[in-house]
């Protein structure tokens, strides 16, 4: 469902005039349209399915490179991510590191990048957001394992209330064989050191 542009920019008018702002003034008067335009980028992925770019998998043994069947877990770490915290609609972003122990299929790692853009283009809260991006990959490949760890800064603990401007969200997602604590601390080691508080559960709530 593509968003409506038009709709967005009368509803920011109003907006405008509810907090006390003339949106004829010079400097407001476009910020209707461009609301519009940042709206329609930012939520592009409500309605979207997550799980197309997974439709299209490798044979590892039967595939192009044979000779290359990993045999420990695939690992994607650092991949940017932005969205918007559906309580107070101001941005998160950070970074997503996604692995997954591969069964006779994998996908191309550009695959996983989309998946989490998808889900992220839309109101969310980071806790969901991993759990659907593990869902995601686990339901759709036929992974023996999957993770997925994010760190993000959140606006609506940044900029209102106690304004911890240094705080960041820490999240965990697992699903088959890195449930186990102890079959996933190799790849918590391997992501970076600011996930080694958050290997047994999620650390922190996104606002």
């Amino acid at each position: 469902m593509a968003v409506d542009r038009e709709r967005v920019a009368a509803l920011t008018r109003e907006l405008l005039l509810a907090i006390g702002e003339d949106p004829e003034r010079p400097g407001l008067k476009q910020t209707p349209a461009r609301i519009a335009d940042l709206y329609a980028e930012f939520f592009a992925g409500v309605g979207e399915d997550p799980a197309a770019p997974l439709a299209h998998t490798i044979s590892v043994s039967h595939g192009p490179a044979p000779d290359t069947l990993p045999s420990g877990a695939v690992l994607l770490r650092g991949i940017r991510f932005r969205s918007v915290c559906e309580h107070h609609l101001l941005p998160f972003a950070g970074h997503a590191h996604i692995a997954y122990l591969p069964g006779e299929h994998v996908v191309g790692l550009g695959t996983l990048v989309k998946v989490v853009e998808i889900l992220a283009a839309r109101p969310q809260v980071q806790e969901r957001l991993g759990e659907q991006v593990a869902e995601a990959i686990a339901s759709h490949l036929d992974a023996q394992g999957v993770l997925v760890v994010m760190d993000a800064v959140h606006e609506c603990v940044t900029m209102r209330g106690g304004r911890q401007t240094e705080a960041s969200t820490l999240t965990i997602a697992a699903r088959g064989v890195y449930t186990d604590p102890v079959a996933r601390a190799e790849l918590i080691a391997l992501i970076g050191p600011s996930t080694g508080s958050g290997a047994g559960s999620s650390a922190g709530a996104s606002g």
